[in-house]
């Protein structure tokens, strides 16, 4: 609990003053945000994953929405900001407990590279980014340079997918650490290469998918094995 007040407070003293330092060279930029101020967002999720038990998740994201649309109608950015990373943690967490099997959570982290890619590249979020970008502003999560000239955005489904990929490991007995090493250096290097590609953006899930599959891979493909032999056995009696 501890680490956590001391964490969001830090974030929060960041996040008030980001606009009044001094702005640093693009590279650089992108070297804080990827390895710096991205990790540290998501610590608190890594933080709060003993919640992902908790009764009444559903409520508290509907409680969080409440907050969240409130707090965004009153220009309170930065608070609406982490608002979301809350709302869409708790969302994650209680979407979990529908999975029977962890095999449910590598079928969709194989799925959903796919679709986010025709939505980013042709689809509707494309649409939004390109059309619409007050709507993306308000449906993302912010990290801001120093010197408030330019931040990262990250969709509101990537949190949300990122809180359930990291509670899977831990609800299943996997790699929790390198996971969220994984998901974590997964946004980092889409951010990278958005940059390097001068593209307005890139989808990050593909990117989270593979941040929960790599680092449990193996355990995965045994899970996978397991199921196919319990499956094979009454067939043989």
């Amino acid at each position: 609990m501890g680490a956590f007040v001391a964490l969001a407070a830090s974030l929060g003293v960041y996040y008030a003053a980001h606009g009044r330092l001094d702005s640093i060279p693009e590279r650089w930029e992108l070297a804080f945000l990827a390895a710096c101020l991205i990790p540290a967002v998501f610590s608190l999720v890594y933080l709060v994953l003993p919640l992902r038990r908790a009764e009444g998740l559903f409520l508290v994201a509907v409680a969080l929405l409440v907050l969240t649309v409130m707090l965004d109608v009153a220009g309170f950015d930065g608070l609406a900001n982490f608002s979301k990373l809350a709302l869409m943690t708790a969302f994650g967490f209680w979407f979990l407990s529908y999975f029977e099997s962890v095999l449910w959570v590598a079928l969709v982290a194989l799925i959903i590279p796919v679709v986010d890619s025709l939505s980013v590249w042709r689809g509707p979020t494309r649409h939004i980014v390109d059309e619409q970008p007050e709507i993306f502003d308000t449906l993302s999560f912010a990290f801001p340079a120093p010197g408030g000239a330019s931040s990262a955005n990250l969709g509101l489904p990537d949190l949300l997918f990122f809180a359930l990929f990291l509670a899977a490991a831990a609800r299943w007995e996997l790699r929790v650490p390198w996971t969220w090493v994984a998901l974590t250096a997964s946004l980092g290097l889409t951010m990278i290469s958005a940059v390097a590609l001068d593209t307005a953006g890139l989808p990050a899930l593909p990117g989270l998918a593979f941040g929960f599959l790599i680092p449990n891979g193996d355990l995965l493909w045994r899970e996978f094995r397991r199921w196919r032999a319990s499956r094979a056995a009454p067939a043989r009696q």
